[in-house]
């Protein structure tokens, strides 16, 4: 069981609503933290004395807030914990990001819309690509084909691709992979040893924790701020859980979509490496920009014990199942030998595509950019107009909205609907459970899919939202 410290949760609090009373203003936010995920279902709160030193409100007011928390089912009291948050009649079951073993997305046959999935469409040329890189393959079909860490000239592009960016890296550096998962699993296992911690901002992307718990890690939890990266729990958690690792998403947050700046992960990096946790950094959506492009470093360039997960599948196609690692020196072996343990290595053809591609400096193609640019804010101005009482953000790169729902009914709306597939958002906790507050929305499809998309959610919300 965790626990918030005073200042922290004063941090959380804001200032008071002069608009009603001191009780009300602290029991009503107090229970939006809560139910919002803000703070974690079984999270002891401050004791009635830290709270009143560090609000600067009296005894009284703490105590009938406390209180009323409890008589609404949002906390609990607990011998020798004080006061603990909690869902009101427990947590609700969660699943894992919809994708079963035996498929993914509609059965065949299926008209439903999938909004389970957020990644774009293969760009225009992607054909040619292919025809180019074959021109190329006899040269590598004289061999027997194993490239377990990469073929050179792909190895060679994406140490140029990071040093470009400020992080200078070497192609001994590299580690090409069959995917981000099968990268992130890879350093999971270089890393981790069986039973140890990884700490994980809640929400995150279901299945690189999966991965991770498939090596047997132990997963704990740090509420992400609805600004961003909350640094000041993250290093609190890091110094109570102490854990071997952290899943870090600093660069547009899937599925909350914020983008930290350099101070932020300056700090980040450097609590990491107080507590002696090695960070998975995953940039899977680094490229996914809307607006104007990011004028941040690689968080790896703040530390060097931060293990870079990168991507092909946002930035260029899904198709191609091309992932890396961008490795600290001092773990290239230990990570090599643990994405041997995987597999023999990537297709070649697909690794000479993506070695061109980004040899030439293409990542998100300008195209795909504009359209997505055009579809979230296509998709912020309906939400406005159909659901008026949902809160979308307004996310400045990535692929969906992350939006805050009136009611928390989530899991409600996903199971109402037929013509359209969601993952509620307890999906993307990482105990399963909660944020039921939240509803991810991906603007990746096509135009005509979130028509036919948009009108089944509002009809399908006013049907559970009661």
């Amino acid at each position: 069981m965790g626990r918030i410290t005073a200042s922290a949760l004063a941090r959380m609090l804001g200032d008071p609503d002069s608009s009603m009373s001191a009780y009300r203003w602290l029991f009503l936010a107090l229970r939006s933290l809560i139910a919002n995920g803000r703070i974690l279902h079984g999270t002891a709160l401050p004791s009635e004395r830290d709270a009143v030193a560090a609000l600067g409100l009296s005894r009284t007011t703490v105590s009938r807030a406390y209180a009323e928390l409890r008589e609404s089912g949002y906390a609990r009291s607990r011998r020798g914990s004080g006061t603990v948050a909690q869902l009101p009649g427990g947590p609700v079951a969660g699943g894992a990001e919809p994708l079963p073993l035996g498929g993914f997305g509609p059965l065949p046959g299926s008209q439903a819309v999938d909004l389970t999935c957020a990644a774009p469409n293969a760009p225009a040329g992607m054909l040619e690509q292919f025809e180019a890189a074959l021109h190329e393959l006899p040269r590598y079909a004289a061999g027997m084909g194993y490239y377990p860490l990469g073929i050179e000239p792909l190895r060679a592009a994406l140490a140029e691709y990071y040093t470009r960016r400020g992080l200078p890296t070497g192609p001994e550096q590299i580690i090409v992979t069959s995917g981000a998962l099968s990268s992130v699993a890879a350093a999971g296992r270089a890393v981790l040893g069986r039973g140890q911690g990884v700490l994980a901002e809640t929400p995150t992307y279901p299945n690189s924790l999966l991965a991770l718990k498939a090596h047997g890690a132990r997963t704990a939890a740090v509420p992400i701020g609805p600004q961003g990266s909350d640094l000041d729990q993250i290093a609190a958690a890091l110094a109570e859980v102490r854990p071997a690792a952290m899943l870090c998403l600093p660069d547009f947050h899937n599925p909350v979509g914020t983008l930290l700046d350099n101070a932020g992960r300056q700090r980040w990096a450097a609590e990491l490496d107080r507590a002696g946790a090695v960070g998975i950094i995953d940039e899977t959506c680094a490229e996914l920009w809307l607006d104007d492009r990011p004028q941040v470093l690689p968080m790896a360039a703040f530390s060097p014990n931060l293990v870079t997960v990168g991507s092909a599948s946002k930035s260029h196609w899904g198709g191609l199942r091309l992932g890396w690692l961008r490795a600290p020196r001092h773990l290239a072996a230990a990570l090599a030998r643990a994405r041997m343990s995987m597999d023999l290595g990537a297709p070649v053809l697909e690794q000479l595509v993506l070695a061109n591609l980004i040899s030439s400096g293409q990542t998100l193609s300008e195209a795909t950019r504009t359209a997505l640019r055009e579809n979230r804010d296509w998709m912020i101005g309906e939400l406005g107009r159909i659901l008026p009482d949902w809160e979308p953000n307004r996310p400045a790169g990535g692929l969906s909205l992350w939006c805050h729902l009136p009611r928390p009914r989530s899991s409600a709306l996903a199971r109402r609907l037929t013509s359209v597939l969601l993952a509620p958002g307890s999906t993307f906790a990482v105990e399963g459970h909660g944020l039921e507050h939240y509803q991810r929305l991906p603007f990746a499809q096509d135009r005509a899919q979130l028509e036919a998309a948009l009108p089944a959610i509002a009809a399908a919300w006013e049907q559970v939202a009661v």
